[in-house]
């Protein structure tokens, strides 16, 4: 059973404050609250192991904010999201935060 937000983490409780309805608010300026933001999305939207397309993985980001190429940028250049030098196929990373 999930916990109730009064027993989660802090750190889950502020992520949760940027979703309305599920979906991001706004993504965060802030890069430390945007890192926060970004390990979440990677967890809960990308199988670990899995390969993903481009199409794909926009599709997965779209369903929370309607940027997903800034967000699909943003997991990359933080390392949370590889993808092959061709970009057909990307893959949560496996390094853990």
């Amino acid at each position: 059973m999930a916990q109730s937000t009064e027993q989660q983490p802090a750190r889950t409780r502020d992520v949760n404050d940027l979703f309305s309805g599920g979906r991001l608010t706004a993504i965060p300026r802030k890069v430390a609250r945007r890192e926060q933001v970004l390990v979440h999305l990677a967890q809960t939207l990308f199988e670990e192991g899995r390969g993903y397309s481009e199409p794909e993985v926009n599709e997965a980001l779209h369903t929370v904010h309607e940027d997903s190429s800034a967000l699909r940028r943003y997991l990359i250049t933080s390392g949370l999201l590889t993808r092959t030098r061709d970009g057909s196929c990307y893959r949560r990373s496996t390094t853990t935060r």
